[in-house]
Formats: structure tokens, sequence, C-alpha cells
């Protein structure tokens, strides 16, 4: 477990999956992650890499030969990833491709994820280097879970995630059989830019949106106002989920999305999938900022 610190938050990292774990506000122990339940959701934020979501029968094809690859990639639970940095604001971690990996995902990279506290803000950055003579396809996200609702009087029913433009997109529905995309859409979205939690809401699984305006989303109580705001510049598609009736939300900006049920499971040809030149860089970045009301009481 790796820690940042500063006058307002303290951030834990944990080795495995370089996963985030803890958002814990410095004066008064309010803590905005989930606590990773095991019973209900055993993750807090998996990162994504090289897919998101699921993929058609766990598998695509590259070069006419077909691949395994497990939900939302391999970096998630990965305790290959190791730490290249350290310092009072900062922490990066690194994977890079091996034997292993490469049996299931034929390309060189070098993976890395860094996170960044200031003040009451946490930035996470992503670097993907593509090592290869070839081109890299890849999608890569966040599933970060946020504690709802934040206190121990409150219902989920208290709480919206509200777009900071006026929308009209609509949520497209997954096969519940398989976990793939359907072409089929759902109006969710309330007011032109709010979306009313309650118990029932993720019966479907995932709210899964491909043309939001917005690039910042706010999580807010109905009397109390913000509790946090997630802003995701860098990615195109959100993903809104939670297990039904746990204590929680997951806010997962995506750069990526779950094959459709009709794909032809070519990587290449993949929704959403960069592809990133031989010897290139790629980065992008989304951050959590926690309001300052819910940090200074006590």
């Amino acid at each position: 477990m790796y820690t940042l610190l500063n006058d307002y938050l303290k951030i834990n990292i944990n080795t495995v999956g370089a996963e985030l774990c803890a958002i814990s506000a410095i004066k008064n122990n309010n803590e905005f992650m989930w606590h990773g339940d095991p019973n209900i959701w055993g993750s807090y934020a998996p990162n994504l890499f090289p897919i998101i979501g699921a993929m058609k029968d766990d598998s695509y094809i590259y070069n006419n030969q077909s691949y395994k690859m497990t939900k939302h990639g391999f970096v998630r639970h990965n305790d290959e990833i190791v730490l290249k940095s350290h310092s009072d604001s900062e922490i990066t971690f690194k994977l890079t491709s091996n034997d292993r990996l490469y049996k299931i995902y034929p390309f060189l990279f070098k993976y890395e994820i860094s996170y960044q506290l200031n003040d009451n803000i946490l930035t996470i950055h992503h670097k993907i280097e593509n090592t290869d003579s070839k081109p890299l396809f890849f999608s890569l996200g966040g599933h970060p879970a946020f504690t709802c609702p934040l206190y121990k009087d409150e219902d989920y029913s208290d709480y919206f995630l509200e777009f900071e433009k006026l929308e009209d997109s609509e949520t497209y529905l997954l096969n519940m059989e398989n976990g793939l995309l359907t072409d089929k859409t759902k109006p969710i979205i309330e007011d032109g830019n709010k979306i009313k939690l309650n118990e029932n809401i993720f019966n479907n699984d995932a709210l899964i949106f491909k043309d939001l305006k917005s690039r910042k989303v706010t999580l807010k109580h109905k009397d109390k106002g913000r509790v946090l705001n997630m802003t995701y510049k860098d990615f195109s598609y959100l993903g809104i989920w939670a297990k039904p009736n746990a204590p929680y939300v997951c806010i997962e900006p995506w750069l990526g999305i779950a094959d459709n049920e009709n794909t032809n499971q070519k990587i290449e040809e993949k929704e959403g999938i960069i592809s990133l030149e031989a010897n290139s860089i790629f980065k992008s970045s989304y951050s959590i900022e926690i309001d300052k009301q819910h940090l200074n009481n006590k």
C-alpha cells in the first residue's frame, strides 16, 4: 500500500493493479471511496486496459488469430505492476509487456498510471507508449466507486448526478445475458442534466453514454449540494454503475467501450479502439475534486 498526503486528503493506492482504494479527509475522516466489501463488490477503482467492458466470447481477433481477453483487460488485479516513482504529491506505477501478456495481447507496450494530489483535487494520469514496430490497439479507462450516501443519516435516493451541460444523450443498453452492447437506448437524464439515483437504477447493469456534451459531472446531495466533481476532458465515453442496492456509485471515464453484440471481433475495428503508431506515446487524464465543505466539518 502506498500513500499520498496533504492538508486536505489522504490517498491510498494498492500495489496490486495500482488501484486507488481510499480518498479520506484529514480533518474529519470522511471516506469518499467505496470500501470494497467482497460480499457486494470487492473492488475500489480498477484500472481498465487494454479493453473496456466485455468482449464477445471473451476473445478478439488480430491478424486472423484469436486471443482470449477477460472483461476490462489485465491491469486490474495485476501483481506485475511496479512502482516507478514516488514523491510527496505524486506516485507513478508501470507495467511493461512481457512473455505472459504477449500470449494474450501480441503488442509491445509500456503502461504508466500516476496519481497526483494537489489540495483537494486528485488527478489520474495515463501514459501509453507503443514500443512495437506496428500499431498498438487499446482502450483505457477508470472505474472509481464513490461512497453514496456519504453520511449515515442519508438515503441513496437523496443523491443525483449533475452534468455541466444540458444533455439529450440516452444510455445504451447491454444484453444482460452476455454483457455486450446493443443498439437499443433508453432516456435516463432528467431536467436536462440530472440522473437521480435510486435503488432500481442499475437493475439492468451500467448506464453507458457515447455522446455526452459534458466533460464534467458532479455527485450532489439534494439539500447539501456538491460532494465531488469528476472532470474527464480526455475521455469520450462515460459509464455509471453500481451493484443494485449497494451504497456506492461508480463514475467511469472511458476511452473505449464493450463489444457490440454484432461485432466481427477484429480488434482494429472495435468501436472506440485507439490506434497508436509505432514508437509513439498517448496521454490522458481525469480528475476527482472533493468539495471542501466535506473536508472541514468535524
